[in-house]
C-alpha cells in the first residue's frame, strides 16, 4: 500500500508540472489570438491606405507629370499586396459560404506551411486511392450485371466528388490558386453522378452502361497519371526552396517534371474527347422511347464537361510553358551562383597555397 501511495503522490507532482505548462500554454493562446487580431487590423488599414494611393497616382498619371517617380510608386505597391498576401497566408481566414454550410464556423486555416503541404499530398493520395478503389468496381461492374453494384458504384463517385469539393474549398481557404472551372467541375460531377444513381434500370441505362464504365475506367488511369504529376510538382516546389528542402537535383526533377507534363496532355485531350463522346451517346439515346429526363439532361452535362476542360487546359498550357521559361532560369541562376562560388573558393585556395610557397 506504501509503494501504491508513494507511486500515487509522485504521479500527483507530475501532474501540478502539467497545470503549470498548461496555465503557460493558455496565456500564449491569448497572447496569439490577440496578435492575430492586431496582424488582421494592420493588414485592411495597409490595404485601405494602398486603395487611397493608388486613386491618387491614377489622377496624377493623367496629368503625365513625375512619370518615373509614379511607376517606380506602383511598382512598391504591387510588391507591397504581394507581401501582404505572404502575411495573410500565415493568418486564419474565415471560412467561405460553402465550408459555412458544410462545416460551420469551425476554424480550417491551416497555418504552417509544412503543414500545408502535408494536406495537398494527403488530398493527393485520396484521390489515387479512391481512383484506386472504383477502378476495380468499374472492372467489376463491367464483368458482372448486377444492379446492386452497379449503385454502390455509383453513389461511391457522389460521395467522392462531394468530398472533393470540401477538401478543395479548404485548399482554396488556405492560398491555393486551384482554377475556378475545377472547383465547379466537381460540383458539377456531383450532380451529374446524382442524376445517374436515379436513372432507371431501362433500356437506355442498358445502351449506356458499358460505355459509362469504360469511360470511368479510363478516368482512372489517368487520375493515376495526374497524381504522379501533381505529386511531382508538390516536390519541385519543395526542391526549389517554396517548400522545404529535399535530397532532390533541381536538374534532374526539373527535366522529369516537365517531360511528364507533356506526356500527360495527350491522355487527358483522349480523356475530354471521351466525354464529348459520351454526349453524342446521349443525345442519340434521348430519342428512344424509353428515354427518361435524365438522358437529355446528362447529354447537356457532358457536353459542358468537356468544353470546360478542353478550354481549361488550352489556357493553361501558354502559363505553363511561361512557368517553364521561369524555371529554367531561377535553374541557371542557381548554377551560375554555384559556379561563381566555387571558382572563387578555388581561387582562395590557390592564392592561400601560392603565399605559403612563398614564405617557405
Amino acid at each position: 500500500m506504501s509503494e501504491v501511495l508513494d507511486e500515487w503522490e509522485e504521479l500527483s507532482n507530475d501532474f501540478k508540472e502539467l497545470e503549470v505548462v498548461n496555465r503557460a500554454y493558455l496565456r500564449q493562446l491569448e497572447e496569439l489570438s490577440s496578435h492575430q487580431k492586431k496582424c488582421q487590423e494592420h493588414i485592411k488599414h495597409q490595404r485601405y491606405r494602398i486603395g487611397v494611393l493608388s486613386k491618387n497616382l491614377h489622377k496624377l498619371e493623367k496629368a503625365k507629370d513625375n512619370e518615373q517617380q509614379i511607376r517606380e510608386l506602383q511598382t512598391n505597391i504591387l510588391k507591397r499586396k504581394a507581401q501582404l498576401y505572404e502575411v495573410e497566408q500565415t493568418l486564419p481566414k474565415e471560412n467561405g459560404l460553402y465550408l459555412k454550410i458544410i462545416l460551420g464556423n469551425v476554424n480550417v486555416s491551416i497555418l504552417n506551411k509544412e503543414d500545408k503541404f502535408k494536406y495537398k499530398d494527403e488530398y493527393e493520395k485520396f484521390k489515387l486511392i479512391l481512383s484506386g478503389i472504383g477502378f476495380i468496381m468499374a472492372i467489376l461492374n463491367y464483368c458482372i450485371r448486377f444492379r446492386a453494384l452497379e449503385l454502390s458504384y455509383i453513389f461511391l463517385l457522389v460521395w467522392y466528388y462531394c468530398t472533393l469539393t470540401i477538401r478543395e474549398s479548404i485548399l482554396k481557404l488556405n492560398g491555393s490558386r486551384i482554377k475556378g472551372w475545377w472547383r465547379f467541375h466537381h460540383f458539377f460531377s456531383t450532380a451529374a453522378a446524382g442524376i445517374l444513381l436515379i436513372w432507371p434500370d431501362n433500356e437506355t441505362w442498358l445502351a449506356f452502361r458499358n460505355q459509362f464504365v469504360l469511360f470511368t475506367i479510363y478516368l482512372s488511369f489517368v487520375q493515376y497519371l495526374q497524381f504522379r504529376y501533381q505529386r511531382g510538382a508538390l516536390y519541385r516546389l519543395k526542391a526549389l526552396g517554396e517548400r522545404h528542402n529535399m535530397d532532390i537535383t533541381i536538374e534532374g526533377f526539373h527535366s522529369w517534371m516537365w517531360r511528364g507534363l507533356s506526356f500527360l496532355y495527350p491522355f487527358l485531350f483522349t480523356g475530354y474527347l471521351f466525354t464529348l463522346y459520351n454526349a453524342y451517346t446521349l443525345y442519340e439515346l434521348s430519342f428512344y422511347p424509353s428515354a427518361t429526363w435524365h438522358v437529355s439532361v446528362l447529354c447537356a452535362m457532358f457536353f459542358v464537361l468537356f468544353l470546360g476542360n478542353t478550354l481549361t487546359t488550352i489556357m493553361v498550357i501558354p502559363i505553363k510553358l511561361h512557368e517553364k521559361v521561369k524555371l529554367q532560369y531561377r535553374v541557371m541562376s542557381q548554377r551560375l551562383s554555384t559556379q561563381l562560388l566555387n571558382n572563387r573558393e578555388t581561387e582562395g585556395q590557390a592564392a592561400a597555397s601560392g603565399s605559403n610557397s612563398k614564405e617557405e
